[in-house]
């Protein structure tokens, strides 16, 4: 086997399933904290193609956990920076950018050129229940980042069944409207069942997308994003434990 830079990847997974990573394709909406981290797990995995989805640019308040946030890179569009580094790690990987906060319509249109997996990482509410019951309705897999916010204890973030998520506001809330769509259950959720200390909460009601900031430290949404990606690999290559 010659050295290259997934040699290390092949004596792990075997040519065969890093064959398969490579002909698959991702769909990742939301570019944050969680999003960005799942992305490029994913692309050091050796996946094909990947459909980037984000309309925010870096603002300041995102370097304390985002990965494309620098100080020289403020006001940049989050994912055109993401998909320069993807290129970065794998020249040879097929990226497509929407810059765009995408609207149910969209998000519809998106989910007809049949990804492999998609990753919710969307951190407002209504078009992330939009993602979810879409991709559901498409039979699409789907795995969901629910709430990193607040939460400082990386042993508690697991992966279970939306049905199994509690003691989540953001999960919470989704269930709420996914009931109303007739969905309880059938999909993975990344989460952690950590209690949220209120004063970490301040709400925002004059934002557009957001009615609420929750404090973050630097490393649970890369936890969370790390989480998705795993999901992500694990299933396109079959992986049983």
């Amino acid at each position: 086997m010659s050295e290259y830079w997934l040699e290390r990847t092949e004596l792990l997974l075997g040519e065969e399933k890093l064959e398969r990573l490579k002909s698959k394709s991702v769909l990742i909406v939301g570019l944050g904290g969680v999003g960005a981290y799942a992305a490029e797990m994913i692309c050091r995995a050796g996946i094909g193609k990947m459909t980037l989805v984000d309309g925010d640019t870096v603002n300041i308040t995102n370097i304390n956990r985002q990965l494309p946030a620098l100080h020289s890179t403020i006001g940049k569009p989050k994912a055109d920076l993401i998909a320069e580094r993807l290129k970065q790690i794998n020249p040879e990987i097929q990226t497509f950018v929407i810059n765009d906060f995408i609207e149910e319509q969209q998000i519809k249109e998106l989910l007809t050129q049949g990804f492999d997996y998609v990753v919710d990482a969307i951190d407002t509410l209504t078009p992330k229940i939009h993602l979810i019951y879409h991709a559901l309705q498409n039979n699409a897999k789907i795995v969901s980042s629910m709430g990193a916010g607040g939460k400082m204890d990386p042993t508690l973030v697991q992966i279970a069944d939306f049905k199994k998520s509690y003691n989540c506001n953001l999960a919470r809330f989704i269930r709420k409207r996914l009931r109303k769509l007739g969905i309880n259950e059938g999909f993975p959720v990344v989460f952690s069942p950590e209690d949220v200390d209120k004063k970490a909460v301040v709400f925002t009601p004059t934002e557009q997308y957001k009615k609420s900031n929750v404090g973050t430290i630097s490393y649970m949404p890369a936890l969370f994003g790390i989480q998705c990606a795993s999901k992500v690999i694990r299933d396109l290559v079959e992986y049983e434990l």
